[in-house]
């Protein structure tokens, strides 16, 4: 097992140096910082003062390892437009982002999961045919018309819970602050993480479903019955333990998606996380932000792989890793 978690982080580090290169060259193209800084009207020797400073005027590969150097000692740069370190800035709003996508995160398993055995054990039930049908418009319906349509029924109709903010946080460690622990941050951030998790729900859902027909079908649920267990002890200890492999994949990769690209659901809900950031830094060419950011991700996204990975072995007895 230790020798496969290392091989893991070394060709994550080969991931993450791709990553950084693909991100470095194509944001290259995408938008010329100087012209943001200096203005639309600047002359040419402003506009080549703005780019000696930020150090733009150096060919693109010392730039690249330059900031490949700066960044394996925790450095990451400044930003174009804040002169702020990227690191700071991402941080501040990084709090935020993870909270929400780990309320995210455990409606989608717990309601999918819990609805997939549901409807697998009982595929001919009323309920479980209405829960497969609402699951196509989980799948269907775009996150900004669900954030939408939330916001018309419980913010502006039944005036219930917030439509925007991050509302009342505490704070924990440094500068961690925490909305979990007061009742308006909780109210705040129940629409933005019922909007950006319901995809994934609907997923979870289907693919728990699925793989629970599956194992309901196997010779050794023929035998758990014919010993007589009870029919709850089947379904969680033997079915559903083998049925959650495929679904745990699933659900560590879309976490790493939820803390990384909830852009969208940000945006509606005006959630003052790294999602905001991530979109305003790329709407001013401020690129260290905006690639700092992408390989912050990627780096949760390889951690998450690794643990997924792991799990494996502890769900199910018979998977080695040599």
């Amino acid at each position: 097992m230790i020798t496969f978690v290392i091989r893991r982080f070394l060709q994550g580090l080969v991931v993450l140096f791709v990553v950084s290169f693909i991100a470095f060259f194509i944001f290259q193209y995408l938008g010329d910082p100087v012209l943001t800084l200096a203005g639309r009207y600047a002359s040419q020797e402003q506009q080549a003062m703005v780019r000696k400073t930020l150090g733009l005027d150096h060919p693109f590969f010392i730039q690249y390892l330059k900031f490949v150097g700066n960044a394996l000692r925790g450095n990451f740069g400044m930003s174009y437009v804040s002169r702020v370190p990227v690191l700071e800035l991402i941080i501040e709003r990084l709090p935020a982002s993870i909270e929400l996508a780990l309320m995210a995160e455990l409606l989608a398993v717990v309601v999918g999961i819990t609805l997939g055995v549901y409807v697998a054990a009982n595929p001919r039930n009323f309920l479980s045919k209405f829960f497969m049908t609402g699951s196509l418009f989980g799948v269907s319906l775009p996150t900004f018309l669900v954030g939408i349509i939330l916001i018309f029924i419980f913010s502006i109709n039944f005036k219930l819970l917030p439509s925007s903010g991050r509302g009342e946080v505490v704070q924990i460690i440094g500068s961690w602050r925490t909305s979990f622990l007061t009742l308006d941050g909780l109210k705040h951030i129940i629409l933005p993480a019922f909007t950006l998790g319901m995809f994934q729900m609907a997923l979870i859902f289907r693919m728990t479903r699925n793989t629970m027909l599956e194992a309901l079908g196997a010779e050794y649920i023929r035998t758990a019955k014919a010993k007589g267990l009870r029919r709850v002890k089947v379904l969680v200890k033997h079915a559903l333990r083998n049925a959650l492999i495929p679904v745990i994949t699933m659900i560590g990769l879309q976490f790493g998606q939820l803390i990384g690209f909830a852009i969208v659901t940000e945006s509606i809900f005006q959630w003052p996380g790294a999602g905001n950031l991530l979109l305003t830094s790329m709407y001013e060419s401020d690129f260290p932000v905006v690639a700092s950011y992408i390989i912050m991700v990627a780096i949760v996204v390889l951690l998450i792989n690794i643990v997924v990975d792991i799990s494996y072995a502890l769900l199910n007895p018979r998977i080695r890793y040599k």
